[in-house]
């Protein structure tokens, strides 16, 4: 087959798509040489040395960075991706994000859509976004050929929002990349995060983008000021991601905070650092209000690092019985579960190695080989 990939959506590879998008190629590209299967990327120009773990392996189609902004990177999606398949002669074309979903159909087209939290999530992003997630995408969704659900979650949530025909979805876990996130030498990744980042106390850790509602920042804020006024520790509150949509809104509450000099802001945290940032953290926190399916978590457990965690969406799916669960929306509670994983070792060590044993249910290879028989489907049905 030939198969095209859509890449040109992974905003310079700062976010959890493009975190898929990476850990999906690496997994194919041995499927794919196996199989004799031609793999065609569509890259931004300033994106292709992000993908020169592929080179040799694959064709580059560069796409102008004029083309990069979210509107005109939809319009190109619609106006230039269809004639360049086309052009490829492909025998199916995979959008990883459903805000690129094509409207035309030069060939078979495979979709994977990550989560659908403008539907679960008031205000999630600004109205122009929401309105084209509500109203846009369930049309563009039909027209697909066939739909990737990264979780049994998503799965029915696409099902009851998008009403596609039975058998158009299939739920194919994310994977988890084992040569990159296992429990490693603990003192020789304090020693990295120190020298990167001066980080010498006993800390919590949130590894998302600051995005505001959506990745509930500001609970776990108020929340870690309880747990300060009640333990009087000298534990921080580390956050590690991007500025997104609402950052202004946590970066304010972080300046008011009594505990500002407690919160550190990392910024996006590059792929080679975050695996000792997960061994040093003495706990992982996620609160999100939302996950299609969360893979934070799961490469904090591979590393060793015990998780607490909401079970929004997919969450609780994802960590199962490894993780301290809590209700996203119960400061008291998440407070709670603050103190009892800071001052019980014994309890860290329990979920260290619960955690450990659910991450290794996840493998790259897994999703890679699944979603190879999608597109080898969706090939068959056009």
């Amino acid at each position: 087959m030939r198969i095209g990939l859509s890449t040109s959506l992974i905003q310079r590879g700062q976010t959890g798509v493009a975190q898929y998008v990476f850990a999906l190629l690496r997994a194919l590209l041995p499927l794919a040489l196996a199989d004799r299967h031609q793999l065609t990327l569509f890259v931004l120009e300033e994106d292709m040395p992000l993908f020169d773990f592929a080179d040799g392996n694959v064709q580059f189609a560069p796409v102008p960075e004029r083309f990069r902004p979210p509107i005109k990177n939809i319009m190109w999606h619609q106006s230039r991706l269809p004639a360049l398949a086309r052009r490829h002669r492909l025998d199916v074309l995979h959008v990883p994000s459903y805000r690129r979903l094509l409207w035309s159909r030069p060939c078979p087209l495979v979709a994977t859509i990550h989560d659908l939290a403008p539907f679960r999530v008031a205000k999630k992003y600004d109205w122009k976004r929401m309105l084209y997630g509500r109203l846009v995408v369930p049309r563009l969704a039909r027209r697909q050929d066939a739909v990737i659900a990264v979780s049994e979650n998503t799965a029915r949530d696409i099902a009851g929002f998008f009403r596609l025909p039975p058998g158009r979805v299939t739920a194919i876990s994310n994977g988890l990349d084992h040569d990159r996130f296992f429990p490693g030498d603990r003192a020789l990744a304090s020693v990295t995060v120190t020298k990167q980042w001066n980080l010498q106390r006993p800390f919590f850790l949130y590894v998302a983008r600051l995005e505001h509602p959506g990745k509930n920042h500001l609970r776990l804020i108020a929340a870690f000021e309880a747990f300060k006024a009640a333990t009087r520790s000298d534990w921080q509150l580390v956050l590690g991601g991007s500025d997104w949509h609402g950052a202004e809104v946590i970066h304010a509450a972080i300046r008011q905070s009594p505990c500002a000099a407690d919160i550190r802001c990392l910024g996006f945290v590059p792929d080679n650092q975050l695996p000792d940032l997960y061994r040093v953290a003495e706990v992982f926190v996620y609160p999100s209000l939302y996950e299609g399916f969360g893979l934070p978590p799961l490469e904090a457990m591979a590393c060793g690092c015990p998780v607490i965690s909401s079970t929004r969406g997919s969450l609780g799916e994802v960590v199962g019985d490894a993780a301290a669960l809590i209700d996203a929306d119960d400061v008291p509670a998440i407070t709670r579960h603050l103190e009892s994983l800071a001052t019980d070792g014994a309890l860290r060590n329990r979920l260290r190695a619960a955690g450990l044993a659910r991450a290794s249910k996840f493998d790259w290879s897994r999703t890679a080989s699944e979603t190879l028989e999608v597109y080898r489907r969706a090939a068959r049905r056009a």
